[in-house]
């Protein structure tokens, strides 16, 4: 299963497969028509501790990641949920930050490829 990562306000295309959000927050400004979301997965997203904590410093990345990590391998029911929903075929992790490479989808994407 191929997992892919996306900014929730780009246009969706046929080669994202599933469609999941991954934020607890709505992303601002965006409809749910135009989101084309299939499955919202805030249970799994950072804690908004640790986001605020985070701020996408650079610096903090590998600690993030730690920390999220921590709170994923306690969040059993959630990734489960996650998994079930990306489903066989191929997926797209959706985010709303501008921050492209070091957000919450490119971390859970790397859990969930070295845990499977």
């Amino acid at each position: 299963m191929a997992i892919r990562t996306k900014r929730v306000y780009e246009p969706p295309e046929q080669k994202d497969g599933r469609r999941i959000l991954v934020d607890r927050l709505w992303p601002r400004g965006l409809s749910k028509e135009k989101a084309a979301v299939d499955y919202w997965a805030r249970d799994v997203a950072p804690s908004s501790e640790l986001r605020r904590w985070y701020g996408h410093a650079p610096e903090k990345w590998p600690e993030f990641k730690r920390r999220y990590f921590a709170e994923l391998d306690t969040n059993g029911e959630g990734v489960a949920q996650l998994r079930n929903a990306l489903g066989r075929g191929g997926a797209t992790l959706l985010f709303g930050s501008a921050e492209l490479r070091l957000n919450n989808a490119a971390a859970l994407k790397e859990y969930l490829e070295s845990r499977r």
